[in-house]
């Protein structure tokens, strides 16, 4: 079984698309010929685990994007994360295991704000590769991930 290790340190910054003199549509209007299409993924206040998100005030802010990819069979390990974590199936499908709580299936396309707190395990049972999107919301000094 491997483990998923992600490293707190690189930080990525995320920004808007430069859109010259257009205008970005709310999420509830049509486009139109003069702005993009806007698909809300994820809207919440709440992990999966009905943790509500905090960021930490106590540090400079940070953010980092990762692809992760799991091999069919791989595991992440059992873990917990330091921050808040958006996550985003580009790919295929993903069992988390959360104890007591059950498990919980994610497939492409799928958005979710993952646990924080609340011990995990990501796992691929399918036969084709998982990629998930991940971006860790946090802290300099906050570890994203914490294997238990």
């Amino acid at each position: 079984m491997k483990r998923l290790r992600i490293a707190a340190g690189g930080v990525l910054l995320l920004g808007f698309l430069a859109l010259a003199p257009t205008t970005l549509a709310r999420a509830d209007e049509p486009a139109t010929a003069e702005s993009p299409s806007i698909e809300i993924v994820l809207s919440g206040n709440q992990t999966v685990a009905g943790e509500t998100i905090v960021y930490p005030v106590d540090q400079p802010a940070a953010v980092t994007a990762a692809i992760v990819t799991l091999q069919p069979g791989q595991e992440t390990g059992w873990h917990v994360h330091g921050v808040p974590v958006f996550g985003y199936i580009l790919e295929g499908e993903l069992t988390v295991d959360y104890g007591e709580l059950g498990p919980r299936v994610y497939r492409e396309g799928e958005g979710f704000l993952e646990a924080i707190s609340f011990r995990h395990n990501g796992r691929n049972d399918s036969e084709v590769p998982v990629r998930i999107l991940a971006i860790f919301i946090g802290g300099e000094a906050t570890p994203n991930t914490v294997p238990e």
